[in-house]
């Protein structure tokens, strides 16, 4: 008797449980999810930086001190300074600020363009094959090659590296909102939209592009580390922001030259940048697994669940 009574007990509160979880709010569900907040707990901690720059870097990022080049870590410049006399400390915490907006700037460049495609690649079959045919031949690339020469042909500024990051990136957002429109084009709502007379325009934005957020979500936050990645890339090999506006890839290269005689120039850049691309790579896996409901995280948790 006391073991039914047990198991009883039990089973209300796994079901229970079940309706509790079910009932929670969406932000409430995803923080559940330890890659979403360990992944956010650092983006906020690189934003906080990048926001408060000011306020935290304790000297010009670009006053040049000749005297005091290649000055080892001390109580004054506790990072050290670079070949310039430029405090690293003070110049990684201002080349944040510059990487998260390159990413966000490539986010909703290759996000609007490519959604705009992908719509019209999907639902317009008539001009599906030659606008294909030109997001498959920018894809023939190798991504950081594309970029290279995007960037030599149009110059070495912050704009034109966001403008050059966001074409890599704009074919792979298309072939994903593509995809989606395929598969929904020819549903029985869809259809009936047509048959009630809706135009394109309300069918394309009312009810195909709201299918569409998911997986441009999820694709917009790997596009992020690969932007901000990508953004150190270019500039490492000098095709990037110019000399004088810090940034991560330009410290490294400068750092590369003097990695002999002063190693502790690669140290805060490089673990900066590798911080900021773990935090967007754990959060783009938390909410590819937490929209999924075919991913293997969720299907182990409906198994779970039901045993």
């Amino acid at each position: 008797m006391a073991t039914r009574l047990q198991e009883s007990t039990r089973l209300r509160a796994g079901f229970g449980s079940h309706i509790l979880r079910r009932g929670m709010p969406w932000y409430a569900r995803m923080i559940h999810r330890q890659s979403i907040v360990i992944g956010g707990v650092l983006l906020i901690l690189v934003s906080a930086i990048a926001i408060f720059a000011p306020v935290i870097a304790p000297y010009d990022p670009n006053l040049v001190r000749p005297e005091i080049r290649l000055t080892p870590p001390n109580s004054a410049y506790v990072f050290g300074t670079d070949n310039f006399g430029r405090d690293l400390f003070s110049r990684t915490v201002y080349g944040a600020r510059n990487s998260l907006i390159v990413g966000l700037s490539v986010v909703l460049l290759s996000g609007v363009v490519g959604a705009a495609a992908g719509l019209l690649a999907g639902y317009y079959r008539r001009i599906d094959a030659s606008l294909m045919g030109i997001m498959d031949s920018l894809m023939a690339f190798p991504g950081i090659v594309l970029a290279v020469a995007i960037m030599a042909a149009i110059g070495a500024r912050l704009e034109n590296v966001v403008i050059a990051l966001g074409v890599v990136q704009i074919p792979r957002v298309t072939r994903v909102v593509r995809s989606v429109v395929l598969t929904i084009v020819h549903t029985q709502y869809i259809e009936a939209g047509r048959a009630i007379g809706l135009t394109d325009r309300r069918i394309l934005f009312r009810h195909i592009l709201p299918n569409c957020i998911s997986p441009l979500i999820v694709q917009g936050s790997f596009i992020f580390g690969f932007a901000v990645l990508g953004e150190a890339s270019l500039s490492f090999l000098g095709v990037g922001a110019p000399p004088y506006i810090p940034s991560w890839g330009n410290i490294l290269g400068e750092a590369r030259v003097f990695v002999r005689d002063a190693p502790y120039m690669m140290l805060l850049p490089g673990l900066a940048l590798s911080i900021t691309i773990l935090g967007l790579n754990l959060v783009g896996d938390g909410i590819r697994d937490w929209l999924d409901p075919m991913s293997p995280v969720r299907q182990f948790e409906r198994d779970k669940r039901h045993q």
